[in-house]
């Protein structure tokens, strides 16, 4: 505990040195604000209000040029409406980028980690808005402000319909975000048409890594996407979790059981996916009634299982309409 203290300080002191420096370089011609918005209000600046998550109002550039993202949520939407973020924190199970996003991310540095971000690399990127996820560290959020205009994105639902319309906003993409909601409830319809009766099933999410297995509860992106297609949920998956999900032991993996399994790691290679193999060769998995009856698809978790976004909720359309279409 008391190395995590002394490292955050480390942390914090080379970042207050670099804002500071920031801040000093920026104070000539501009009045700077009470809560750290002097990059926008200086002189000819074109500037507007926005409500973020936790209904505080933040002034932006009424046009962001340079945008750095701190959650995979805020990344894929960025994406989906068209702008490339020159930052972003890596996502979980990840040296940077989800694997899903691929190419799109290509290039974007990495200034953080799933944990938090590394403030001095943020204020070197010297963006004009900051889109924080659901960063609730109030120092860190103070910090970031005296960065750039931080607008906290993701609310306590974690929906990511609302980080849509909200990021379509911050970024002045109001109309691209409609026009890709309207597509994605077009596509999800046609999807729930093409499976047919397969729709009222129960449909299992869960996720292995060196930790074990986990499932994916409610109150997370997945659930809410499951649900825009009338699946129904096994167990505990009905279930709000205290967490992003759930630990389930081996002892008790028949809980992930389902007349459809979604089951994957967060990467494609790597120990985890090795474990993965081996948990498949077990005689527990090998007695799941999904198993049994050849409904069990590998999933990639960093699109299934993590944040998610506008891409993930398009692609994990198109994977259920792969693995259940006839």
């Amino acid at each position: 505990m008391s190395s995590n203290r002394s490292s955050r300080a480390r942390l914090t002191a080379a970042a207050v040195a670099v804002v500071a420096s920031a801040l000093a370089l920026t104070a000539c011609g501009s009045g700077k604000s009470d809560s750290g918005d002097s990059k926008v209000e200086g002189k000819g600046a074109e500037i507007r209000t926005v409500k973020d998550a936790t209904g505080k109002g933040v002034k932006i550039p009424a046009a962001p040029k340079k945008v750095v993202v701190l959650s995979e949520m805020d990344l894929d939407t960025s994406l989906a409406l068209g702008v490339k973020p020159i930052g972003l924190t890596a996502g979980r199970g990840q040296q940077g980028a989800p694997e899903y996003l691929g190419d799109k991310a290509k290039g974007i540095p990495v200034i953080g980690a799933v944990t938090g971000p590394d403030l001095e690399k943020v204020a070197v990127a010297d963006p004009d808005v900051i889109l924080a996820g659901q960063t609730t560290d109030s120092q860190v959020l103070k910090q970031l402000q005296h960065i750039a205009p931080t607008v906290v994105t993701i609310g306590k639902d974690k929906s990511w319909k609302s980080a849509l319309a909200l990021t379509g906003d911050v970024l002045g993409k109001d109309a691209e975000a409609k026009k890709f909601l309207a597509g994605y409830d077009k596509r999800a319809a046609a999807v729930k048409k093409a499976i047919g009766g397969k729709a009222g099933s129960t449909a299992s999410v869960a996720r292995y890594s060196g930790k074990g297995t986990a499932v994916m509860q409610q109150g997370v992106f997945i659930s809410d996407v499951l649900k825009d297609l009338g699946f129904k949920r096994p167990g505990l998956q009905n279930e709000k979790g205290a967490g992003h999900s759930t630990p389930i032991s081996d002892e008790d993996i028949k809980q992930i059981d389902g007349d459809w399994l979604f089951i994957g790691t967060l990467a494609s290679k790597g120990k985890d996916a090795d474990l993965f193999g081996e948990l498949k060769t077990k005689p527990a998995y090998k007695q799941l009634g999904a198993v049994k009856d050849g409904h069990v698809t590998e999933i990639d978790g960093s699109k299934w299982t993590s944040l998610g976004g506008s891409v993930a909720a398009m692609s994990v359309l198109d994977d259920v309409e792969k693995a259940m279409a006839k």
